[in-house]
């Protein structure tokens, strides 16, 4: 029989048990307690290390038949380890996906299942966008690092990796078949590089970088002639107008909306907000005209003035509207898109 042991402080655990060497203190028994956890976490990764490797063995045996080498190996694994083929195949698979330097000790072996599952999404050159069979390493990463920064449990990283899929298979929908809209209203969620910033928005809403909001399907949204009217903070003003101009449209002016409370700021204290209107095609306003400053209160994180909607169907009446980001239930004559979009 092989040697197995496991010795901290006063224990030492074998294969037939753990001897207890002399009196242990309640700490050395909270801490023992944490390691045998931590043991039993280990064992997945280690028998899906173990069978990575042991696939080069059959691998050798069967040649390039990877079928053959993959029965093999998980018949005579599940003879070692009276394990089920199924759970063999689930543990291999997170270790492939998982190389070693790439997993966070601070987090489970469940954690890293529950990304496990992201694709990235592509286009043959022929057909549509669909998801395909490529691991999202990046997107991957990123949500370990965010459910080790924010101790997620593994149900909290399960929802966000939800959203996450939900929130793909609409751009997927969007970018197959979509529907042209005259009037594009949108509320980016903004990732900031400043921690301060980005800790605010972090704690309300999921947030997006500057190169996820150039991959949405915007430009597939907007009709021959339409315009656009995007909020804009004002660290974020340089970034808005590239990304207006990226979706296909000409920066025009703006609206501004003075809060009646003011934020934090490192130069000044925020009490205004833009919203930044954009054309693409000829798109002057066929309705009213609006002077340039909206008043409205702003006691809920994010919120815009309801008035807005209200401005924008005056401006363009009788078209097709559709907003990005948008909460709740969409207002009567608008579509509405986003994770937080209620049926």
């Amino acid at each position: 029989m092989q040697e197995l042991q496991l010795r901290t402080g006063p224990y030492r655990t074998t294969f037939i048990g753990t001897e207890i060497t002399r009196a242990s203190t309640k700490d050395e028994w909270q801490n023992y307690g944490e390691i045998l956890r931590r043991v039993d976490e280990a064992k997945q990764w280690a028998i899906g290390d173990w069978l990575v490797d042991g696939m080069k063995h059959f691998a050798e045996e069967h040649g390039a038949n990877a079928k053959h080498a993959g029965t093999g190996l998980y018949e005579e694994a599940e003879e070692i380890l009276g394990t089920t083929k199924g759970t063999l195949q689930n543990l291999k698979s997170i270790s492939d996906q998982f190389e070693f330097s790439r997993r966070r000790e601070n987090l489970s072996w469940a954690h890293h299942y529950e990304v496990a599952s992201i694709k990235k999404t592509y286009r043959p050159e022929t057909g549509k966008w669909k998801v395909s069979n490529e691991p999202d390493t990046d997107k991957m990463q990123e949500f370990l690092k965010k459910a080790e920064a924010e101790n997620l449990s593994v149900r909290a990283l399960r929802d966000v990796v939800a959203a996450h899929k939900q929130r793909q298979a609409e751009e997927i929908r969007l970018a197959n078949e979509p529907e042209k809209y005259s009037v594009i209203y949108l509320d980016p969620p903004w990732a900031y590089d400043n921690s301060g910033f980005q800790m605010s928005a972090e704690n309300q809403y999921h947030t997006m970088t500057i190169e996820e909001l150039k991959a949405l399907p915007v430009k597939q949204l907007a009709a021959e002639a339409a315009v656009m009217f995007m909020w804009a903070t004002n660290p974020q003003l340089r970034d808005a107008i590239m990304l207006m101009e990226d979706y296909g449209f000409e920066y025009k002016t703006n609206f501004v909306w003075e809060k009646t409370n003011h934020t934090a700021g490192f130069y000044v204290f925020g009490q205004h907000e833009l919203l930044l209107i954009g054309t693409k095609g000829s798109m002057l306003p066929s309705g009213e005209k609006f002077k340039s400053i909206i008043l409205g209160e702003n006691k809920v994180h994010s919120k815009k003035p309801e008035i807005v909607y209200e401005i924008i169907e005056k401006m363009y009446p009788g078209t097709k509207y559709i907003e990005l980001f948008a909460r709740g239930i969409p207002r009567d004559g608008w579509t509405g898109w986003g994770e937080e979009v209620e049926q």
